[in-house]
């Protein structure tokens, strides 16, 4: 498929502090596109609009806040005069399972990933309309296989992939596109303060071959950009992560079967992990994590 030109573009990026969002906005404005930066972590995102130059603004806002993203829209709509592409990357995660994680941390990540994407996308939608331009959700491997100690995270990935499904046949008409994203694990402050974890950590790194295997953030970004380029339906990250959704009905038994010699022991560990360090610790992860949770 032939590639679309970004030069000129104005990109909206949630989440652009760190990792996907602050390399994606440094790609594409690299391009010619003006980006957006738009998340919690000020200082961090306003370090990234400054490494990239005049083609960059950063505004403060929790993407779970309509007036916070009304007030966002506007203002990159009186600075750069429109929005062309709407990335919704903004996501945390907690590590906990059902019966032990933190309540509000818990809760807070279905606001922040799932909710977040479906209130980036609408407050920013008629601007986009307006020049027939393209969505992008940012979901995960973690729609497709739904480990222990990641329920909400796995929820709330699965539902921005069918919020995007049904999403594109609303807006064709339109000349929208929009697309869906499934990175794997990626080396992000947000997998890196996973791995971290006292229990979670070896429970991940346990997993079989591919599905636990890390990847350099340069491997995300080099399939994104390239799918943002050509205003793509789905991208895998990488690519073996799309032929994984041809066996997703077989996954959940799979995944049980590992664990059983596994979680028994997790389990434990995490009801002492949370009567030592108290269920809040115990549960946050990340700088963005922490971030939204204060917030919160």
């Amino acid at each position: 498929m032939a590639q679309k030109q970004v030069d000129g573009k104005v990109v909206l990026i949630t989440g652009a502090a760190r990792g996907i969002g602050a390399g994606l906005a440094e790609r594409l404005a690299a391009r010619g596109a003006k980006v957006a930066l738009v998340g919690l972590e000020a200082a961090e995102q306003e370090a990234v609009a400054k490494r990239i130059g005049p083609s960059a603004k950063s505004w403060e806002a929790d993407v779970t806040s309509w007036d916070d993203l009304e007030r966002v829209t506007e203002g990159v709509v009186e600075h750069f005069g429109g929005i062309d592409i709407v990335i919704a990357n903004a996501g945390i995660a907690t590590a906990g399972f059902v019966r032990s994680v933190d309540r509000a941390a818990f809760e807070r990540v279905i606001e922040v990933d799932l909710l977040g994407v479906w209130r980036t996308f609408r407050v920013t939608m008629p601007h986009v309309i307006e020049r027939r331009g393209y969505l992008l959700g940012i979901s995960s491997l973690a729609a497709i296989t739904h480990a222990p100690g990641m329920a909400n995270y796995a929820a709330a990935k699965a539902g921005v992939e069918a919020f995007c499904n049904s999403l594109r046949a609303e807006v064709a008409h339109l000349g929208v596109k929009v697309g869906v994203a499934h990175p794997t694990w990626i080396r992000t402050d947000l997998v890196e303060s996973a791995d971290a974890h006292p229990v979670f950590g070896k429970l991940r790194s346990g997993m079989p071959g591919l599905l636990g295997k890390t990847y350099p953030l340069d491997v995300a970004l080099d399939d994104l950009e390239a799918g943002i380029l050509r205003r793509a339906r789905t991208i895998h990250v990488p690519r073996w992560v799309g032929g994984l959704k041809l066996l997703r009905s077989f996954l959940p038994p799979i995944v049980e079967l590992g664990a059983r010699t596994r979680v028994p022991a997790a389990d434990r560990a995490a009801l002492k992990d949370v009567e030592e360090r108290g269920a809040f610790e115990s549960s946050v992860n990340g700088h963005g994590g922490r971030a939204a949770t204060k917030r919160n």
